[in-house]
């Protein structure tokens, strides 16, 4: 895996609870990246090593400086350590770029209505897809995003200087759980988002089903705007999500039971104990083990170990992967299912 070490040149807060870090690009190695991709950055908080992804919400080719947005997660180290003790002129070793949440070329080609679908810190690649996407295509954008009230709108200045900027091609929907909302305003809508509601005046437009849709957010968000694209025949190969959390089912780990496995990294056995419902990436980092990840949610394939013996069961993948070999496991979706486990990792 390519690592960077990079200098935080600002950071610019955006809400109460959300700081954007801005990195400087390095001179000779710079960092590519596309619109909608993440960043992973590595700390080392009270001598344990804490690996968390951010997107970008900046946008390649138009932002100077890498851009990354954090909200503050209530009792989460990292988050907390950013908002609090990030400084300008820290280093931090972030991992190259990853993440398939982006437009592909085609899209912007056919110049097709993208609708982009968020709430609260959702946002942060959504924006950094609308810029990419507004800069450098003829496609309309429509940004449809949920907050509990104006105060809490994450890059509210800068999305109304992109309507300034783009009024005939960007348009933006507002969804606000904690307001009222006045007559006037009809693309300010009081309670959660939607889906019908913003989808019938696309409809007006009558692209609907050939129109591109990019979610980021809760579950309850992705399971209702699928179903309203479903329920107006929106291909599925139209329709992405992003997910930052693994929603485990746990109906495919019931019959697990706490194991014991062998993790063998630097020619070093290690036995750890896998608590019944926890993932073995995660009895590893319990046990303080430096263990290479990112996503967490079964997309990226840092976390990868070689079964050398044992039977393991992998569950929960976001998405079907078809990549790994026989004897491959993404630690972050897999739990042994007898006590002679062993898996090799980098």
């Amino acid at each position: 895996m390519v690592t960077y070490t990079l200098k935080v040149v600002e950071l610019r807060k955006e809400t109460n609870d959300t700081v954007t870090v801005c990195f400087k690009q390095p001179l000779l190695k710079k960092v590519k990246y596309q619109a909608g991709q993440y960043l992973t950055l590595l700390f080392r908080i009270n001598g344990r090593r804490y690996i968390r992804p951010y997107s970008f919400s900046s946008a390649p080719g138009i932002d100077a400086q890498l851009e990354v947005t954090v909200k503050r997660v209530p009792g989460g180290v990292v988050s907390n350590h950013i908002c609090d003790r990030l400084q300008v002129g820290d280093a931090i070793e972030v991992y190259q770029p990853l993440g398939d949440f982006v437009v592909e070329e085609a899209t912007i080609v056919c110049n097709k209505h993208i609708v982009l679908w968020g709430a609260g810190s959702g946002i942060t690649p959504l924006f950094s897809i609308a810029k990419h996407t507004l800069a450098t295509s003829d496609c309309k954008v429509t940004l449809v995003y949920g907050n509990r009230n104006y105060e809490s709108v994450i890059f509210v200045d800068k999305i109304k200087e992109l309507q300034k900027t783009y009024p005939h091609k960007f348009s933006v929907w507002h969804f606000h759980t904690q307001l009222v909302v006045e007559a006037e305003q009809p693309y300010l809508v009081q309670g959660r988002i939607k889906p019908e509601k913003v989808l019938s005046i696309v409809k007006a437009e009558g692209d609907v089903p050939d129109s591109v849709h990019y979610i980021c957010g809760p579950p309850g968000l992705k399971e209702s705007v699928k179903a309203a694209l479903s329920s107006l025949n929106v291909p599925a190969g139209h329709v992405f999500s992003e997910d930052f959390e693994l929603v485990k089912d746990e109906n495919e780990i019931a019959d697990i039971i706490t194991r014991s496995v062998t993790i063998v990294k630097n020619a070093e056995n290690v036995v750890v104990e896998v608590v019944k419902g926890k993932s073995i990436l995660e009895a590893g980092l319990d046990a303080n083990l430096e263990l290479s990840y990112s996503c967490q949610t079964g997309n990226c394939s840092l976390c990868k170990g070689k079964v050398v013996s044992g039977a393991v069961r992998q569950a929960a993948l976001v998405k079907e992967r078809t990549d790994l070999a026989a004897d491959e496991y993404l630690l972050c979706c897999a739990y042994p299912l007898a006590d002679d486990v062993k898996i090799l990792v980098e």
